[in-house]
């Protein structure tokens, strides 16, 4: 009886913990996953003068990935993350990485090093990452020609997978 009783207590808390944390969120922040549009930004490329826009890449698939120099398994993907780019070069397809970093010279040398050639953008003060939520770092997000998150990723891929590419073909193929 005690341990029915003791569950009963533990399962209260939790559901109260839950409420509260929903109330404590804005009314308007909704969830950055599947099926929700992505929050637009503009930042600064870095090795390149200009800006990206993510308005400016609608009608394209869009693989934004959030990453940082200092991060292990942000730079074990980065290869990958190459050659998926290179594979899908002249495809209706994009791909974003963009650094938390602080300051912009790491990321120069990062991309030096590994001879990056997509978009690196510099999200100096986060604020990119805290409207797409995200935290667990590498984390990257799928978008479909119109803006929408298809996918949500936590944690390092090998972005060049058939899985992933196929993936992004089939997103490519229903583009108008």
């Amino acid at each position: 009886m005690a341990s029915r009783a003791g569950i009963a207590v533990v399962a209260g808390l939790v559901a109260f913990g839950v409420a509260l944390l929903l109330l404590s969120q804005p009314a308007d922040r909704v969830y950055v996953d599947t099926g929700v549009p992505a929050p637009a930004f503009t930042l600064p490329r870095v090795g390149a003068a200009g800006a990206v826009s993510l308005e400016a890449l609608r009608g394209r698939v869009l693989l934004v990935n959030f990453w940082a120099t200092w991060c292990k398994p942000c730079e074990d993907e980065m290869p990958s993350m190459q050659r998926l780019y290179q594979q899908l070069a002249g495809e209706r397809f994009e791909l974003l990485a963009v650094s938390i970093d602080q300051e912009r010279v790491p990321i120069e040398e990062f991309q030096s090093r590994f001879g990056l050639s997509f978009p690196l953008l510099h999200d100096s003060d986060r604020a990119v990452a805290d409207a797409w939520q995200a935290s667990r770092f590498p984390e990257s997000f799928l978008v479909d020609g119109d803006g929408i998150v298809v996918e949500r990723y936590t944690g390092p891929r090998t972005w060049d997978a058939d899985a992933y590419v196929e993936r992004i073909r089939s997103l490519v193929a229903v583009l108008p």
